[in-house]
């Protein structure tokens, strides 16, 4: 009992705390923190929580759960990144406790640990859980009607409605996070198994009145109302932002078939490189985890995996719920191999260099990309951000110190100790993965973030006056500075929203550049931040450019005729 005890403090309230704790080492990241940061602050200034808006424009391409969790924790905490990620990151929390239950149901309690603290250090879940993205809410939801989904057709009778009725539940509030993706991934994957379990004549099974009743009383007020509110929305939410998104580059965010591949990859680091050490010493074989019921496991990774591979729309967040069931299997692999060697069973098969070498490559490259700032100073991407070795060291010295001891320790207890492998692991990539935040945060902050140009603007600019985004749309910078700052020439996704505006609005608000300049020939007296790509042009077209501050990337500038 105290084994458990102790467990549950290593694999939950430490990470619930961590996680919490490190939600504001780095300001909102543009474009998505700033935008689903403004978006509910806009609701609560507004009243209005039916339409959003971003920008002052109506915002139709999302539902509105994870900006009502934003807006209420907006209202609890105040506005600040720590309460713009906590929604996210409680979903987070729970995917993790997710996984627990689910490795308990298929194996035992200590799989259920395991394949919580492997979720919990992956890289991908670490890094999404702690960022206001809509993915990972939709994750947990998503993620949870799976799961009642099928244990209502697998489990006892005494709880198989209660399953289904939270089955829909949970579906409507994936719908309400991100749409119709919350609908189908949970029907699609249990309907799968049903067929390749051979249950075909189960599948009218998961069709329930009293589930569409529940469904529909959670969604339709606010489908009703935003239609009522906006007339073109049914067309816009469901054609286009569903329909076109996924079967047209409409978005621009095409990728190749493999995109997902090397994400999955990654973001399962630390752990994937461990795999083969650990399948090596512990003579287990990969089939042996193939079973009848696991197969459920299998198709739910794997129809994600298909479904987002063949759209034509990918980004790196969408892949998010498919970590779930890959921690599972992971987490039963090192159980597996923890037992083996502590039973004394294996020390016939210590894996030989071959199988650290995956360790070793992922040390390296970790190290690599701490010292990049550094190093690659020639690269277009990294030249503007280059940040000297004698600065940047004291940022790294302790996550370069964590991978060197990753790379030995856990293996020098386990030989002198005959146990605490795992645990090692996943204390020192727990402890690397939070420390590497804060040279992260030094990172980014210059270039990926508004905060620095919020807090210029609050300091060169008399509060009475505008600041207009040149060629750029920051909307960290309104939510920092709680102003609503005119874009020039980029409008980009609000365009539909800007098309519904008034015409003296739209003109305030939303100008081209030609508009731009000719209202600085008009008033003499501009204020306007912009990317360094973009100075050449404004030094082209005003006779004055006084630059109040700079970093190397954003400038905000005084465009001021001599007198």
């Amino acid at each position: 009992m105290d084994l458990i005890k102790n467990e549950k403090v290593i694999f939950f309230i430490i990470p619930f705390i961590i996680y919490i704790t490190l939600l504001t080492c780095i300001p909102l990241v543009e474009p998505d923190e700033g935008r689903y940061s403004a978006i509910p602050r806009e609701m609560n200034l507004s009243g209005d929580y039916i339409s959003p808006h971003l920008k002052g424009t109506v915002y139709l391409e999302k539902p509105p759960l994870c900006y009502w969790a934003t807006a209420l924790s907006f209202k609890i905490f105040g506005e600040n990144e720590f309460s713009s990620r906590l929604f996210t990151t409680l979903c987070a929390w729970g995917c993790i406790l997710l996984v627990y239950s689910i490795g308990t149901f298929y194996y035992d309690t200590k799989t259920g640990f395991y394949a919580a603290a492997v979720l919990t250090t992956s890289l991908y879940h670490f890094t999404i859980g702690r960022i206001n993205v809509l993915d990972m809410p939709l994750a947990f939801f998503v993620s949870l009607a799976i799961w009642l989904g099928y244990r209502y057709l697998s489990g006892g009778e005494e709880r198989r409605k209660k399953r289904l009725y939270l089955f829909y539940l949970f579906c409507a509030l994936a719908f309400l996070t991100k749409g119709l993706i919350g609908i189908v991934f949970p029907f699609a994957i249990i309907v799968i198994w049903l067929l390749f379990s051979k249950r075909w004549h189960d599948i009218p099974k998961i069709f329930s009145i009293v589930g569409i009743i529940i469904f529909l009383v959670l969604t339709g007020p606010w489908l009703i109302y935003v239609q009522m509110a906006n007339k073109d929305f049914f067309w816009f939410f469901f054609v286009q932002e569903h329909f076109l998104r996924y079967t047209t580059t409409i978005h621009s965010r095409n990728q190749p078939f493999y995109f997902f591949a090397p994400i999955i990859i990654a973001g399962t680091l630390p752990w994937c490189a461990f795999l083969l050490k650990a399948v090596k010493e512990s003579g287990i074989r990969i089939v042996a985890l193939y079973s009848t019921e696991k197969l459920f496991l299998l198709i739910w990774a794997g129809f994600i995996f298909l479904f987002f591979s063949v759209s034509s729309s990918k980004l790196i967040s969408y892949i998010a719920p498919v970590f779930l069931p890959i921690a599972v299997f992971i987490g039963h692999i090192f159980r597996v191999h923890d037992d083996t060697w502590n039973r004394n069973l294996n020390t016939s098969r210590i894996s030989g260099i071959l199988y650290h070498l995956p360790v070793i490559f992922q040390s390296l490259l970790f190290i690599a990309v701490l010292f990049t700032p550094s190093f690659v100073v020639t690269s277009s991407i990294f030249k503007s951000h280059y940040i000297p070795l004698r600065i940047w060291w004291p940022w790294v010295i302790i996550p370069f110190i964590l991978q060197i001891m990753i790379l030995i320790l856990p293996d020098l207890i386990r030989r002198k100790w005959g146990k605490g492998w795992f645990v090692m692991v996943y204390a020192l990539s727990f402890l690397f993965l939070s420390v590497t935040t804060f040279p992260i945060s030094k990172f980014l902050a210059p270039y990926k973030t508004a905060y620095p140009i919020a807090q210029a603007i609050q300091n060169y600019v008399p509060a009475d006056r505008e600041v207009y985004q040149y060629r750029m749309s920051l909307y960290g910078i309104d939510f920092y500075t709680h102003m609503r700052t005119p874009v020039v020439d980029d409008i980009g996704e609000l365009q539909p929203g800007v098309e519904k505006l008034p015409p003296e609005e739209k003109a305030r608000y939303f100008l081209t550049s030609d508009e731009f300049f000719k209202l600085y020939r008009e008033m003499n007296d501009i204020y306007c931040v912009t990317e360094h790509k973009n100075m050449q042009k404004l030094k082209k077209e005003t006779l004055i450019s006084q630059v109040l501050w700079e970093n190397g990337y954003y400038y905000l500038l005084h465009l001021k005729k001599s007198d």
